[in-house]
């Protein structure tokens, strides 16, 4: 998993920092940002021309003062690789990379103006796309076993008489059985029949791997599965039953409770999150779970990761010890933070 991230952001520039403490970072940055506007450099400092003295007021006229306008100074410079190199207990190497800031505006740690006043996405986080990594290539060959099944769930519904494979045709009876539903019965009853339909086996001992995403037909085939599987399975299914897929999140979180990685569907009704887990056969709001640290977001689109508007520290119960995860697989009480920006 990556490291924790605090973004400082003013008007005219961000500043990242990667680091152990967010607080730290956050605050060093920012006391940086404030100096470049305040002090300039001696060796680039342009010296200010000498003002001639104005001439002695008269009844009849007056000099007026006429200031330099920020457009005419030019901006100023400040380089971060020594801080972010400490942060990370390490040397200066690479290119320089400088944060500037322009006259006239001010360096800030408040909320970026720019960002919209409240998040549509679970857990009232913002989501961004992820950079590319593991999870991209798993979500790729995801979207591409789909496809194939989507292929033979389609032949199956064109002549079921000549259909003879019993997970497509048992996805084709709860996605029928889902589409007579609507709103929360519709999650409700997809829910229920997924975590009905499948044992919950680890992929370990499924597939001799420890982290391995199967498409919906791959899981009612074997009828067993870890949460990513649950949670994929109610996706597809609420997909193919006529649910938004705006409305649709597998959500990849670390549980605090039982300090283990975890997946779930998260599904929007009437402006609410649910979560559909595997764990409980109920509908649960987001707000309402409150050990979950949100990671990462599965859709449409691809992986998102999540980030809250502003840097904060986790409580003192949160578990922060790195590990890279494998959802569905007890982590033995390692943990990853959450990204913040």
């Amino acid at each position: 998993m990556p490291a924790d991230v605090a973004t400082v952001r003013g008007v005219g520039m961000s500043v990242t920092l990667r680091s152990r403490g967010l607080k730290r970072a956050a605050g060093l940055a920012l006391a940086l940002a404030i100096l470049a506007v305040l002090a300039v450099p001696a060796a680039g400092k342009p010296k200010r021309a000498t003002r001639p003295a104005a001439p002695a007021a008269s009844a009849a006229t007056v000099t007026p003062i006429v200031p330099l306008t920020p457009a005419a100074q030019p901006a100023r410079f400040f380089t971060i690789n020594s801080v972010l190199a400490k942060l990370d207990g390490r040397t200066v190497a690479g290119p320089m990379r400088l944060a500037s800031v322009t006259p006239g505006q001010e360096a800030s740690d408040a909320r970026d103006a720019m960002l919209p006043p409240a998040s549509q996405e679970p857990f009232g986080l913002f989501a961004f796309r992820a950079p590319e990594g593991p999870l991209w290539v798993k979500q790729r060959k995801l979207a591409a076993d789909i496809a194939a099944e989507a292929d033979e769930i389609n032949a199956c519904r064109e002549d079921a008489s000549h259909c003879y494979a019993g997970p497509a045709l048992r996805f084709i009876a709860l996605t029928d059985h889902a589409r007579k539903l609507t709103g929360r019965a519709r999650l409700a009853d997809v829910n229920r029949a997924i975590n009905a339909a499948m044992t919950y086996t680890s992929d370990l001992a499924q597939h001799g791997v420890p982290d391995l995403w199967s498409a919906p037909l791959a899981s009612l085939s074997s009828g067993q599965g870890d949460c990513e599987d649950y949670a994929i399975a109610k996706y597809v299914v609420l997909r193919a039953a006529g649910t938004p897929e705006d409305d649709l999140r597998v959500v990849l979180v670390r549980d605090r409770t039982v300090g283990q990685y975890h997946a779930v569907l998260a599904a929007r009704q009437d402006g609410r999150w649910l979560v559909l887990d595997n764990r409980w056969p109920d509908l649960r709001e987001d707000h309402e779970m409150k050990s979950f640290v949100p990671l990462f977001s599965l859709d449409s689109r691809g992986v998102s990761l999540f980030a809250a508007p502003y840097a904060s520290e986790l409580s003192d119960e949160a578990d922060v010890t790195p590990a890279t995860p494998h959802w569905g697989e007890t982590g033995g009480g390692a943990s990853t933070l959450p990204l913040l920006i």
